[in-house]
């Protein structure tokens, strides 16, 4: 009974803790947003001028002010700010006593996953074209400034209204950092096959691929790799695309200390997934899905095919 009383007051001092910091720091706390493994998100409102921001708040505790401003996060969206589509940080909140960091940013209504969750029919073809050349937008001029995201995913794809921005860049790192970098980063389905089959030797155009993944979810409202565990996830892409030639799997094998090999296998293909997916977006998914990293296009050339003419006519 005592030390559930203690227990009990402990969790009330933290909570209430937590409550007096935001509101000291001018902004009072609405409702629980969402919680990751190293942060919680939640919306509060300014007590100076009345709007609503998110606050995202790192469980991760810190010793300085210097430190959180040096933290990798904070210097990827000061560096890319301000930009149409990427998420803007509008303040950083250091509290001494607790170490805590929360970062202010603007709100948006929802995500990607949110948004397509439970949908029956497929989105018009203008708002996919829409929301894909955004999401490209905000990774040429991520690339551009040096930056790539590595986890890109419907959850960290924010939209309002028309207008998309990306968002959590706690995963990304300088595309001049040299390989190997940290192996499991990307969330599975969207992890690129270099990432997957070697020990961290991928570039800033796994980005590209998870896009791409991203680009078929909006379209058809289902991921296309869910691989259930690692070695599930490379068999469900070659179930797609087939296996790659030998050569490209030598080149992997090259930087990977564990041994693989995989049977030929030709792939049904991602017609057979979209069977109404016109030939400029099919084309263009192909291109983003390149199995091979190098034979990847850009976020730059992606823009380009979206900026064309045409519609997708997926529906």
């Amino acid at each position: 009974m005592h030390l559930s009383f203690l227990l009990s007051v402990f969790v009330f001092s933290c909570i209430f803790i937590f409550i007096i910091i935001v509101v000291v720091a001018g902004y009072k706390i609405i409702k629980k947003i969402g919680e990751g493994t190293f942060s919680e998100v939640v919306k509060t409102q300014s007590l100076k001028d009345g709007k609503f921001y998110a606050c995202k708040t790192m469980k991760q505790t810190i010793n300085s002010l210097e430190q959180a401003n040096n933290l990798r996060e904070v210097q990827a969206m000061k560096r890319l700010s301000p930009h149409a589509n990427i998420i803007q940080l509008h303040e950083l909140i250091f509290d001494k006593e607790t170490g805590t960091v929360s970062l202010i940013c603007e709100l948006m209504e929802m995500n990607i996953y949110e948004y397509i969750q439970g949908r029956k029919t497929p989105l018009p073809d203008q708002t996919v074209k829409h929301y894909m050349y955004q999401l490209c937008k905000s990774l040429e001029h991520m690339h551009s400034c040096g930056i790539f995201h590595r986890d890109v995913k419907p959850e960290n794809i924010l939209i309002k209204q028309n207008v998309l921005k990306l968002g959590d860049f706690g995963s990304c790192r300088s595309v001049y950092s040299k390989p190997p970098h940290t192996e499991y980063i990307s969330t599975r389905w969207y992890r690129a096959p270099e990432c997957l089959l070697t020990d961290g030797y991928y570039s800033l155009k796994m980005d590209i691929w998870s896009a791409g993944c991203v680009f078929f979810e909006i379209m058809s409202l289902n991921p296309l790799f869910p691989g259930g565990n690692e070695l599930d996830q490379v068999a469900k892409i070659h179930d797609v695309l087939g296996t790659p030639d030998q050569s490209l799997l030598q080149k992997f094998k090259q930087s990977r200390a564990m041994h693989f090999n995989f049977p030929p296998k030709k792939g049904t293909g991602i017609s057979r997934l979209i069977p109404n997916c016109p030939a400029p977006a099919l084309s263009l998914l192909y291109q983003m899905l390149a199995y091979d990293q190098d034979e990847r296009i850009t976020a730059e050339t992606a823009l380009s095919a979206l900026d064309q003419k045409q519609t997708f006519n997926i529906s």
